[in-house]
């Protein structure tokens, strides 16, 4: 389970999400200032509380030719109808910030047709002003599945049979409130995560087994705490607490149960600086079914999505569990509003963990996050979970070829990405440790952002079952990469982003891959709410066995904003 403090920060990147305009993608011209300006770039509207109101419901028509320049030459060109909305709302006691986008595709010279839809939301909705929100927010994307287990994303002539499409969910109530002196705070949230099958993955040379692409999840997490503040009942902080996280895969029936109670001290050491520190007890426990088996030879049955069948009336298996005592002892620095600093070390998961933040805003400008994280999930949980960590006020961009989000929105708020839940897309639970840094700005006429991480999965699956041999093994991704976007005029602006991200496997020595993509795009306002955009861009995967992918594309296209 997530732990709530841990920072999903990572790579703003095309592949695991890097920010860059949609159509460009006709976001927005940025902000100029208001000398620079003279006039206002985007509607917005007020309400006489105080609440602003930005929404933006759009349709855009593109042209793409893409070029496919490795292991084979082939050219492929569409044309793109597509409709949405870009929408900001924020008031006193609710939030919300949403990008959502339907796309049709229509394919030349043999090409199939396609639908997509990319998106992402995220909602706080005051049902009693400071003290009940409903907490609602989703996401849906496109990536590239490999044979090595990782995910990329990208515009590769001719591998849409390779493409997936990414959902997850969530929504829930969050209580806040104070009896006397007491902290009360409680919370629930129910999420659903799906990816959709690929038609076709590519494997290294020798390698026949499907890999165990996950294919959906339901996840129940529920917390609750009561406490007081230093300096109120007592000069130190105390509190108790417990919470329930339970994640269901659909395959092989997985189950992550972990249950918790603990209490928890702040003790003052100074105005800025305290020591933080808890103990209590879990019970955390991960199980499977196996797959069935053909009656004659015994090989796992494999469905007609490529994943393994679940033997439903075969008995749980065990493939980790742990109870007993858990604890942690840290520090907390708060030396001013724009500075946060936490560290903590203890024993969690029947092993050492620690974990930690720092966020620093030297101006309202520009924000630095770091976060070290630990915890024990799947990939729908922690798809899920960090969905749920990102801030309720953010600017959505979008590839300006793919009009994909791939999970990161700009925003000064912390934690902005998900592109550490994204990489490895096996079914299996697993044990996730990670670091992720990242730097962003926003100067009014020009935006930039730079991030870099390291994501790392040991994967815990049953003795006995299909994916015996799974566990125990690790997978590791590493990534970096930059966006940034500048108002040329009034009218017009430019975008660029760039990533790379590696992605090395234990499953395979010989899988080991890596992916990268740049673009560029120039966009124009031609007169009232019509945009036009031109867009170049550059996508690769390279993979040690296998050939390497590499595609160039350029797309010409117009926007009309209501």
């Amino acid at each position: 389970m997530k732990l709530n403090f841990t920072l999903r920060i990572a790579l703003l990147s095309a592949a695991l999400g890097i920010p860059g305009t949609a159509f460009a993608q006709a976001q927005p011209l940025p902000e100029l200032d208001a000398e620079e300006s003279g006039e206002a770039v985007t509607e917005t509207r007020r309400t006489s509380g105080g609440q602003q109101v930005t929404i933006t419901p759009y349709i855009e028509a593109s042209q793409v030719l893409t070029a496919q320049l490795e292991p084979t030459s082939d050219v492929v060109t569409y044309t793109s109808v597509a409709a949405g909305v870009d929408a900001n709302i924020q008031g006193r006691n609710s939030a919300a910030s949403a990008s959502i986008r339907y796309e049709r595709r229509f394919g030349w010279d043999g090409l199939d047709d396609s639908d997509i839809v990319t998106g992402i939301a995220r909602a706080g909705i005051a049902i009693v002003p400071r003290t009940l929100t409903l907490e609602a927010g989703g996401l849906a994307s496109r990536t590239s599945v490999e044979g090595n287990g990782g995910s990329f994303q990208g515009n590769f002539a001719g591998s849409d049979d390779r493409t997936s499409q990414v959902y997850s969910a969530y929504i829930g109530p969050s209580l806040t409130t104070m009896v006397g002196d007491l902290n009360v705070a409680a919370s629930y949230r129910f999420g659903y995560t799906r990816l959709e099958a690929p038609d076709a993955v590519v494997f290294t040379p020798g390698v026949t087994e499907p890999v165990d692409i996950f294919d959906e999840s339901t996840q129940h997490t529920a917390s609750a705490r009561i406490g007081f503040a230093p300096n109120t009942v007592l000069p130190i902080g105390v509190g108790v607490g417990g919470g329930f996280n339970q994640q269901d895969t659909s395959n092989l029936d997985q189950r992550i149960r972990d249950v918790w109670a603990r209490g928890d001290v702040t003790i003052p050491v100074s105005r800025t600086l305290a020591l933080v520190g808890g103990v209590g007890y879990e019970d955390v426990e991960v199980s499977y079914r196996d797959a069935q088996r053909d009656p004659v030879t015994n090989d796992p049955i494999i469905g007609p999505d490529g994943r393994y069948v679940v033997d439903s009336a075969s008995p749980r298996i065990i493939a980790y569990e742990a109870d007993g005592l858990i604890w942690d002892a840290g520090v907390m620095w708060r030396p001013s509003s724009r500075t946060s600093f936490q560290a903590r070390v203890g024993r969690r998961y029947g092993s050492t963990t620690y974990y930690g933040s720092l966020s620093y805003a030297a101006s309202q400008r520009s924000n630095l996050s770091i976060g070290v994280y630990d915890g024990l999930t799947s990939f729908g949980g922690g798809l899920n979970d960090t969905l749920a960590q990102l801030p309720d006020n953010f600017q959505a961009f979008r590839n300006p070829i793919t009009g994909n989000i791939g999970g990161c929105v700009a925003s000064l708020e912390g934690s902005n990405c998900i592109a550490g839940a994204l990489g490895s897309v096996r079914s299996a639970a697993y044990r996730n440790r990670g670091v992720a840094i990242s730097y962003g700005m926003d100067f009014g006429r020009t935006q930039a952002g730079i991030g870099a991480g390291y994501d790392r999965r040991k994967f815990i699956a049953a003795p006995g079952t299909v994916l015996a041999a799974a566990d125990g093994v690790i997978d590791e991704n590493y990534w970096v990469g930059l966006y940034a976007s500048h108002a040329l005029d009034r009218r017009s602006g430019i975008n660029a982003n760039a990533y790379v991200n590696w992605f090395d496997t234990g499953f395979d020595s010989d899988a080991d891959g890596m992916g990268y993509s740049a673009s560029m795009s120039y966009f124009r306002n031609i007169t009232g709410g019509l945009t036009g955009t031109a867009a170049v861009g550059l996508d690769g995967i390279t993979q040690e066995s296998v050939p390497d992918v590499v595609s160039a594309s350029a797309l010409l296209g117009l926007r009309y904003s209501f």
